[in-house]
């Protein structure tokens, strides 16, 4: 039965590739691989979406330390990402340099914690959004689609749990925010 956890671990891992997968795109083959770059982050976001799952399906109540660091793989999922917006010159150094140093500033201010881990992400997958839209409008349309069918199957959870939960992060500043 520890099957599942060992699964679960093999996708979250396995997401984490993407990071290198994204910045290898953007060296390699820049603007013209916007594509492929939106099918991996729509098959990252799928292996985010699924490893929990395949996870609780394991009796052992123990969590592995991949699945501990879940948010650390998406952050590194989310840089990746930057990193081939800055190698397809959707994004220029000063920017990236900018926002990375800042973040930088946050984390080592008050550690990396899930809310604030959440927020680091956003701007970076907001603004691949609008350049799939923009430059590559169907497969934009369809990672706006898969937010959307995920806010849809986890509706119940996601006003009640999710968003109370993500603000709830941000409450106490410098301190790690309670476990609920």
């Amino acid at each position: 039965m520890y099957a599942a956890k060992q699964v679960a671990d093999l996708v979250t891992f396995s997401r984490g590739l993407s990071c290198f997968l994204l910045v290898y795109l953007g060296i390699s083959q820049g603007a013209k691989a916007l594509s492929i770059a939106a099918i991996v982050m729509l098959l990252a976001w799928m292996s985010d979406f699924l490893d929990g799952p395949i996870a609780r399906r394991s009796p052992i109540p123990k969590e592995t330390w991949i699945g501990n660091h879940d948010l650390e793989v998406d952050m590194l999922v989310s840089l990746g990402l930057l990193g081939y917006m800055l190698a397809s010159d959707y994004v220029s150094l000063p920017l990236a340099g900018a926002y990375l140093l800042i973040w930088a500033l946050v984390f080592l201010r008050w550690g990396i914690q899930r809310s604030p881990g959440m927020l680091f992400q956003t701007p970076i997958y907001a603004w691949f959004l609008w350049i799939t839209l923009r430059d590559a409008r169907s497969y934009g349309l369809a990672l706006i689609g898969w937010i959307l069918t995920i806010i849809i199957v986890t509706w119940p959870r996601f006003p009640k749990q999710v968003i109370p939960g993500f603000l709830a992060g941000f409450k106490l500043p410098g301190k790690p925010p309670r476990s609920s």
